[in-house]
């Protein structure tokens, strides 16, 4: 009886893990395409701020506090008598100084990413940030000791050549009004927020493990939050010493769009974004930074297409040949991917039959002749 209550209560938990894969993955998908053509809609229209658009991006930390409090009602209402009172945070210290640091790290990946879209066509952005996953393979492999294969190592490369097949022809792809050295600047800005998204999704997974208490959804929900709020505080600071919160209300006076419009694009940029970092650090708990990386170098592609589609951004034959090299490397991932994990799982049932083999086997040297009666 008690064990087919185990085997219900892993079934249930499998179950739970799988639809919270979904909805991570449902997420990043609104944050990954979302973010950046709102983003790209208030450069359009007047926008200048580039802390404001950094602040944006992690700005709608408090939405987090509706799912921990939603929790915490949860575990309150089905809690026994004669159990400890449930607490609304279960962050200790040593977490929490870690969400910390990374929640800095994100907020100058904020700054740098937003610097892209101001300088960059959305279409030569996404293209650009699908190298990040050059940079998280790599520091995957050296922080949580994340395996290669010839097929990932053959999606780095071209990964990578697709990245640099668009610095080619830079001529054709500026922006209005805009000189040569903003738009290479806004090209290494944009590689440099790739790589350093590329460390903190990793980093993020090595907490996980080197934290010393049981990280469950309701903690990364929390990590999450105390991420955002230092990413916030960062670059608060910077629109502190930009003075853009005096320039703020005139800038929303000349957008395009209108008064109203502005402070909507601003609000939904920053719900959407909470949604993109929501997704990206549930995919880290149910499955691996890797695979996160992966969901939103998959994702970038559609983004482009976007831009060109409501946008009207010019797709030159350099970007044309990008994208092909970058879809060329996530087929070869994803197929790698699949081969192993059909190689692993062979491996452990032939495994697991010479375990049931041998405990079936007799053991021969104990055995004691049985005297005729």
């Amino acid at each position: 009886m008690q064990m087919e209550t185990t085997d219900n209560e892993q079934l249930k938990a499998a179950a739970l893990k799988r639809l919270l894969l979904i909805l991570s993955c449902v997420l990043l998908s609104i944050g990954t395409c979302g973010g950046p053509l709102i983003m790209r809609l208030y450069f359009i229209h007047g926008g200048k701020r580039l802390w404001l658009s950094s602040m944006l991006e992690t700005g709608g930390w408090p939405v987090i506090l509706v799912p921990i409090a939603i929790a915490y009602y949860h575990r309150r209402k089905n809690q026994a008598p004669t159990e400890p009172p449930t607490k609304l945070f279960f962050m200790k210290l040593p977490l929490f100084v870690a969400s910390a640091v990374i929640g800095v790290l994100t907020g100058l990946d904020d700054y740098l990413y937003a610097y892209g879209v101001a300088r960059l066509p959305l279409s030569t952005l996404s293209l650009i940030i699908a190298s990040h996953l050059v940079f998280t393979a790599l520091f995957a492999f050296i922080l949580v000791k994340q395996k290669f294969t010839s097929y990932s190592i053959n999606a780095v490369v071209l990964l990578t050549v697709g990245a640099a097949v668009l610095g080619l022809n830079t001529s054709s792809d500026r922006l209005k009004g805009e000189s040569n050295a903003q738009y290479m600047l806004g090209f290494v800005m944009t590689v440099a927020a790739a790589a350093l998204y590329g460390f903190v999704l990793p980093l993020v997974e090595l907490m996980y493990k080197k934290a010393k208490q049981n990280i469950t959804y309701a903690l990364v929900l929390e990590i999450q939050m105390v991420m955002s709020l230092f990413a916030t505080i960062f670059c608060t600071v910077g629109m502190l010493v930009n003075n853009d919160f005096k320039v703020i209300p005139r800038e929303a006076r000349k957008f395009e769009l209108g008064e109203t419009t502005y402070y909507v694009v601003l609000v939904v940029s920053a719900i959407v974004w909470q949604a993109f970092f929501l997704g990206a650090i549930g995919l880290i708990f149910c499955a691996s930074s890797l695979l996160s990386g992966i969901v939103i170098a998959v994702l970038l592609p559609v983004t482009e297409i976007f831009a060109v589609i409501f946008y009207h951004e010019k797709f030159q034959a350099e970007k044309g040949v990008s994208l092909a090299l970058s879809l060329w490397g996530f087929v070869s991932y994803f197929y790698g991917e699949m081969k192993h994990n059909k190689q692993s799982k062979q491996a452990d049932a032939v495994k697991e039959k010479e375990n049931n083999k041998e405990g079936c086997t007799p053991d021969v040297e104990n055995l004691q002749t049985v005297p005729n009666a």
